[in-house]
Protein backbone atom coordinates (compact mmCIF):
# COMPACT_ATOMS: atom_id res chain seq x y z
CA UNK A 1 0.00 0.00 0.00
CA UNK A 2 1.42 3.42 -0.99
CA UNK A 3 2.44 5.93 1.65
CA UNK A 4 0.72 9.33 2.01
CA UNK A 5 3.83 10.87 0.47
CA UNK A 6 3.49 8.57 -2.57
CA UNK A 7 -0.14 9.58 -2.87
CA UNK A 8 0.84 13.24 -2.66
CA UNK A 9 3.42 12.84 -5.41
CA UNK A 10 0.91 10.94 -7.54
CA UNK A 11 -1.71 13.64 -7.01
CA UNK A 12 0.80 16.32 -7.86
CA UNK A 13 1.81 14.55 -11.05
CA UNK A 14 -1.83 14.10 -12.09
CA UNK A 15 -2.51 17.78 -11.38
CA UNK A 16 0.45 18.72 -13.59
CA UNK A 17 -0.84 16.50 -16.41
CA UNK A 18 -4.28 18.12 -16.20
CA UNK A 19 -2.74 21.61 -16.19
CA UNK A 20 -0.74 20.71 -19.32
CA UNK A 21 -3.72 19.24 -21.16
CA UNK A 22 -5.96 22.18 -20.28
CA UNK A 23 -3.19 24.59 -21.30
CA UNK A 24 -2.92 22.86 -24.69
CA UNK A 25 -6.65 23.35 -25.28
CA UNK A 26 -6.29 27.02 -24.37
CA UNK A 27 -3.28 27.41 -26.67
CA UNK A 28 -5.01 25.89 -29.69
CA UNK A 29 -8.06 28.10 -29.10
CA UNK A 30 -5.73 31.12 -28.91
CA UNK A 31 -4.09 30.37 -32.27
CA UNK A 32 -7.34 30.00 -34.20
CA UNK A 33 -8.84 33.14 -32.64
CA UNK A 34 -5.77 35.34 -32.90
CA UNK A 35 -3.56 34.32 -35.84
CA UNK A 36 -5.01 36.75 -38.45
CA UNK A 37 -4.50 39.71 -36.12
CA UNK A 38 -0.98 38.53 -35.31
CA UNK A 39 -0.05 38.29 -38.98
CA UNK A 40 -1.13 41.90 -39.56
CA UNK A 41 0.69 43.02 -36.41
CA UNK A 42 3.98 41.41 -37.44
CA UNK A 43 3.82 42.77 -40.99
CA UNK A 44 3.22 46.29 -39.71
CA UNK A 45 6.00 46.00 -37.13
CA UNK A 46 8.63 44.74 -39.55
CA UNK A 47 7.66 46.41 -42.86
CA UNK A 48 6.84 50.05 -42.03
CA UNK A 49 7.51 51.14 -45.62
CA UNK A 50 5.01 48.66 -47.07
CA UNK A 51 1.92 49.09 -44.88
CA UNK A 52 0.55 52.54 -43.99
CA UNK A 53 -2.08 51.40 -41.50
CA UNK A 54 -3.96 48.39 -40.15
CA UNK A 55 -6.62 48.67 -42.86
CA UNK A 56 -3.93 48.98 -45.55
CA UNK A 57 -2.13 45.92 -44.20
CA UNK A 58 -5.33 43.85 -44.21
CA UNK A 59 -6.22 45.04 -47.73
CA UNK A 60 -2.80 44.28 -49.20
CA UNK A 61 -2.58 40.91 -47.46
CA UNK A 62 -5.98 39.84 -48.82
CA UNK A 63 -5.11 41.24 -52.25
CA UNK A 64 -1.73 39.50 -52.49
CA UNK A 65 -2.31 36.30 -50.52
CA UNK A 66 -6.05 35.84 -50.19
CA UNK A 67 -7.77 34.94 -46.93
CA UNK A 68 -5.24 32.16 -46.30
CA UNK A 69 -2.56 34.85 -46.09
CA UNK A 70 -3.97 35.86 -42.70
CA UNK A 71 -3.11 32.38 -41.46
CA UNK A 72 0.45 32.25 -42.79
CA UNK A 73 2.78 30.43 -40.42
CA UNK A 74 -0.09 28.84 -38.49
CA UNK A 75 1.36 25.32 -38.39
CA UNK A 76 4.27 26.33 -36.16
CA UNK A 77 2.18 28.15 -33.51
CA UNK A 78 -0.55 25.50 -33.62
CA UNK A 79 2.00 23.01 -32.32
CA UNK A 80 4.27 25.46 -30.53
CA UNK A 81 1.68 27.69 -28.87
CA UNK A 82 -0.12 24.63 -27.51
CA UNK A 83 3.16 23.65 -25.87
CA UNK A 84 3.89 27.23 -24.78
CA UNK A 85 0.51 27.71 -23.13
CA UNK A 86 0.86 24.31 -21.45
CA UNK A 87 4.15 25.49 -19.95
CA UNK A 88 2.63 28.82 -18.90
CA UNK A 89 -0.28 27.27 -17.06
CA UNK A 90 1.76 24.37 -15.64
CA UNK A 91 4.29 26.75 -14.08
CA UNK A 92 1.64 29.31 -13.07
CA UNK A 93 -0.52 26.73 -11.29
CA UNK A 94 2.56 25.25 -9.59
CA UNK A 95 3.65 28.70 -8.38
CA UNK A 96 0.14 29.46 -7.13
CA UNK A 97 0.16 26.26 -5.06
CA UNK A 98 3.65 27.08 -3.78
CA UNK A 99 2.64 30.57 -2.65
CA UNK A 100 -0.57 29.19 -1.13
CA UNK A 101 1.55 26.83 1.02
CA UNK A 102 3.82 29.72 2.01
CA UNK A 103 0.75 31.76 2.98
CA UNK A 104 -0.61 28.84 5.01
CA UNK A 105 -3.81 28.55 2.98
CA UNK A 106 -5.81 25.56 4.35
CA UNK A 107 -6.43 22.70 1.92
CA UNK A 108 -9.69 23.09 0.04
CA UNK A 109 -9.89 26.84 0.66
CA UNK A 110 -9.84 29.37 -2.23
CA UNK A 111 -6.31 30.56 -3.03
CA UNK A 112 -5.90 34.28 -2.33
CA UNK A 113 -2.46 35.58 -3.28
CA UNK A 114 -1.05 39.09 -3.08
CA UNK A 115 -0.59 41.10 -6.30
CA UNK A 116 3.19 40.74 -5.97
CA UNK A 117 2.86 36.96 -5.64
CA UNK A 118 0.59 36.81 -8.69
CA UNK A 119 3.04 38.92 -10.71
CA UNK A 120 6.00 36.78 -9.59
CA UNK A 121 4.14 33.57 -10.47
CA UNK A 122 3.23 34.92 -13.91
CA UNK A 123 6.74 36.23 -14.55
CA UNK A 124 8.19 32.82 -13.65
CA UNK A 125 5.76 31.19 -16.08
CA UNK A 126 6.82 33.68 -18.76
CA UNK A 127 10.53 32.99 -18.29
CA UNK A 128 9.95 29.23 -18.51
CA UNK A 129 7.75 29.72 -21.55
CA UNK A 130 10.39 31.81 -23.38
CA UNK A 131 12.59 28.75 -23.91
CA UNK A 132 9.98 27.44 -26.35
CA UNK A 133 8.21 30.63 -27.44
CA UNK A 134 11.45 32.24 -28.69
CA UNK A 135 12.14 29.80 -31.54
CA UNK A 136 8.43 29.17 -32.21
CA UNK A 137 7.78 32.87 -32.75
CA UNK A 138 11.01 33.30 -34.70
CA UNK A 139 9.89 30.74 -37.28
CA UNK A 140 6.33 32.07 -37.29
CA UNK A 141 7.26 35.71 -37.96
CA UNK A 142 9.66 34.81 -40.78
CA UNK A 143 6.85 32.91 -42.50
CA UNK A 144 4.31 35.66 -41.77
CA UNK A 145 6.29 38.38 -43.57
CA UNK A 146 6.59 36.36 -46.79
CA UNK A 147 4.10 37.48 -49.43
CA UNK A 148 2.80 35.63 -52.46
CA UNK A 149 4.08 38.38 -54.73
CA UNK A 150 7.71 37.68 -53.86
CA UNK A 151 9.92 34.63 -54.23
CA UNK A 152 9.45 32.65 -51.02
CA UNK A 153 12.68 32.06 -49.14
CA UNK A 154 11.11 29.35 -46.98
CA UNK A 155 8.73 26.63 -48.21
CA UNK A 156 7.30 26.03 -44.74
CA UNK A 157 8.18 25.69 -41.05
CA UNK A 158 10.41 22.65 -41.52
CA UNK A 159 12.36 24.25 -44.36
CA UNK A 160 12.72 27.49 -42.40
CA UNK A 161 14.12 25.66 -39.37
CA UNK A 162 16.46 23.59 -41.54
CA UNK A 163 17.84 26.58 -43.44
CA UNK A 164 18.49 28.64 -40.32
CA UNK A 165 20.02 25.74 -38.40
CA UNK A 166 22.30 24.73 -41.28
CA UNK A 167 23.61 28.24 -41.68
CA UNK A 168 23.63 29.57 -38.14
CA UNK A 169 23.11 26.73 -35.69
CA UNK A 170 21.08 26.88 -32.50
CA UNK A 171 21.99 30.54 -31.97
CA UNK A 172 20.25 31.32 -35.27
CA UNK A 173 17.09 29.51 -34.14
CA UNK A 174 17.14 31.55 -30.92
CA UNK A 175 17.58 34.92 -32.68
CA UNK A 176 15.91 37.68 -30.62
CA UNK A 177 15.88 35.65 -27.41
CA UNK A 178 16.89 38.55 -25.15
CA UNK A 179 13.93 40.66 -26.21
CA UNK A 180 11.67 37.58 -26.06
CA UNK A 181 12.74 36.89 -22.47
CA UNK A 182 12.11 40.49 -21.42
CA UNK A 183 8.70 40.52 -23.06
CA UNK A 184 7.64 37.21 -21.52
CA UNK A 185 8.84 38.11 -18.03
CA UNK A 186 6.89 41.35 -17.69
CA UNK A 187 4.12 40.44 -20.12
CA UNK A 188 3.06 37.26 -18.36
CA UNK A 189 3.59 38.84 -14.95
CA UNK A 190 0.95 41.41 -15.89
CA UNK A 191 -1.17 38.86 -17.78
CA UNK A 192 -1.69 36.46 -14.90
CA UNK A 193 -1.81 39.23 -12.30
CA UNK A 194 -4.77 40.81 -14.11
CA UNK A 195 -6.65 37.54 -14.68
CA UNK A 196 -6.09 35.95 -11.29
CA UNK A 197 -6.78 39.18 -9.38
CA UNK A 198 -10.16 39.46 -11.14
CA UNK A 199 -10.93 35.80 -10.44
CA UNK A 200 -9.94 36.14 -6.75
CA UNK A 201 -12.08 39.26 -6.37
CA UNK A 202 -15.09 37.46 -7.87
CA UNK A 203 -14.64 34.46 -5.57
CA UNK A 204 -14.46 36.77 -2.53
CA UNK A 205 -17.43 38.89 -3.61
CA UNK A 206 -19.79 36.04 -4.56
CA UNK A 207 -18.64 33.22 -2.32
CA UNK A 208 -18.84 30.92 -5.35
CA UNK A 209 -16.00 28.50 -6.11
CA UNK A 210 -13.82 29.24 -9.11
CA UNK A 211 -15.41 26.41 -11.14
CA UNK A 212 -18.81 28.14 -10.92
CA UNK A 213 -17.73 31.51 -12.33
CA UNK A 214 -19.82 32.06 -15.50
CA UNK A 215 -18.11 31.57 -18.86
CA UNK A 216 -18.97 35.14 -19.85
CA UNK A 217 -16.93 36.47 -16.93
CA UNK A 218 -14.03 34.11 -17.69
CA UNK A 219 -13.99 35.47 -21.27
CA UNK A 220 -14.16 39.06 -20.02
CA UNK A 221 -11.30 38.53 -17.57
CA UNK A 222 -9.24 36.74 -20.22
CA UNK A 223 -9.68 39.67 -22.60
CA UNK A 224 -8.66 42.08 -19.83
CA UNK A 225 -5.56 39.98 -19.13
CA UNK A 226 -4.59 40.15 -22.80
CA UNK A 227 -4.89 43.94 -22.78
CA UNK A 228 -2.83 44.18 -19.58
CA UNK A 229 -0.08 42.12 -21.16
CA UNK A 230 0.18 43.97 -24.46
CA UNK A 231 -0.28 47.50 -23.14
CA UNK A 232 2.75 46.99 -20.89
CA UNK A 233 4.94 44.93 -23.24
CA UNK A 234 4.28 46.07 -26.78
CA UNK A 235 7.46 48.13 -27.44
CA UNK A 236 9.74 45.21 -26.60
CA UNK A 237 7.60 42.98 -28.84
CA UNK A 238 8.31 45.36 -31.74
CA UNK A 239 12.04 44.99 -31.07
CA UNK A 240 11.66 41.21 -30.89
CA UNK A 241 9.88 41.06 -34.25
CA UNK A 242 12.50 43.28 -35.90
CA UNK A 243 15.31 41.14 -34.51
CA UNK A 244 13.66 37.90 -35.60
CA UNK A 245 13.01 39.04 -39.18
CA UNK A 246 16.45 40.58 -39.58
CA UNK A 247 18.87 39.10 -42.10
CA UNK A 248 21.86 36.94 -41.28
CA UNK A 249 25.54 37.65 -41.97
CA UNK A 250 26.23 40.71 -44.16
CA UNK A 251 22.47 41.29 -44.57
CA UNK A 252 22.06 41.80 -40.84
CA UNK A 253 20.72 45.27 -39.95
CA UNK A 254 20.92 45.10 -36.14
CA UNK A 255 23.96 44.18 -34.06
CA UNK A 256 21.82 43.41 -31.03
CA UNK A 257 18.77 44.37 -28.99
CA UNK A 258 20.06 47.80 -27.92
CA UNK A 259 21.16 48.60 -31.47
CA UNK A 260 17.67 47.70 -32.71
CA UNK A 261 16.15 50.03 -30.11
CA UNK A 262 18.54 52.83 -31.14
CA UNK A 263 17.90 52.44 -34.87
CA UNK A 264 14.14 52.22 -34.44
CA UNK A 265 14.12 55.40 -32.37
CA UNK A 266 16.39 57.15 -34.86
CA UNK A 267 14.43 56.20 -37.97
CA UNK A 268 10.84 56.02 -36.76
CA UNK A 269 10.80 57.95 -33.49
CA UNK A 270 8.86 56.80 -30.42
CA UNK A 271 5.91 55.94 -32.69
CA UNK A 272 8.01 53.16 -34.20
CA UNK A 273 7.69 51.17 -30.99
CA UNK A 274 3.91 51.17 -31.32
CA UNK A 275 3.48 50.27 -35.00
CA UNK A 276 0.88 47.51 -35.34
CA UNK A 277 -0.56 48.01 -31.87
CA UNK A 278 -4.13 48.37 -33.21
CA UNK A 279 -4.38 44.80 -34.59
CA UNK A 280 -2.48 43.58 -31.53
CA UNK A 281 -5.05 45.03 -29.14
CA UNK A 282 -7.91 43.86 -31.36
CA UNK A 283 -6.39 40.37 -31.17
CA UNK A 284 -5.75 40.53 -27.42
CA UNK A 285 -9.40 40.35 -26.40
CA UNK A 286 -10.73 37.40 -28.47
CA UNK A 287 -7.47 35.42 -28.44
CA UNK A 288 -7.03 35.58 -24.69
CA UNK A 289 -10.70 35.18 -23.94
CA UNK A 290 -10.46 31.97 -26.00
CA UNK A 291 -7.28 30.93 -24.15
CA UNK A 292 -8.77 31.21 -20.68
CA UNK A 293 -12.18 29.80 -21.53
CA UNK A 294 -10.43 26.87 -23.22
CA UNK A 295 -8.21 26.33 -20.18
CA UNK A 296 -10.96 26.70 -17.56
CA UNK A 297 -13.48 24.54 -19.43
CA UNK A 298 -10.88 21.82 -20.08
CA UNK A 299 -9.82 21.90 -16.43
CA UNK A 300 -13.43 21.57 -15.27
CA UNK A 301 -13.99 18.66 -17.67
CA UNK A 302 -10.85 16.91 -16.45
CA UNK A 303 -11.99 17.30 -12.85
Amino acid sequence: MGSPEDASHSGGAMRAVKDCLAGSVGGIAQVFAGQPFDTIKVRMQTQPDVYRSTVDAVRKTLQNDGFSGLYKGTTTPLVGVGLCVSIQFLVMEHMKRTFARINGTPAGQPVQLTPLQLYAAGATAGVANSIVSGPVEHIRVRLQVQTAGAAAQYRGPGDCIAQIYRGHGLAGIYRGQTSTLLRELNGYGMYFLAYEALIQRTVRATGRPRAEIPSSQVCLYGGAAGLAMWLTSYPIDVVKSKMQTDGFGPARAYRGTLDCVRQTLQREGARGFFRGIAPCLLRAVPANAATFIGFEMALRALG
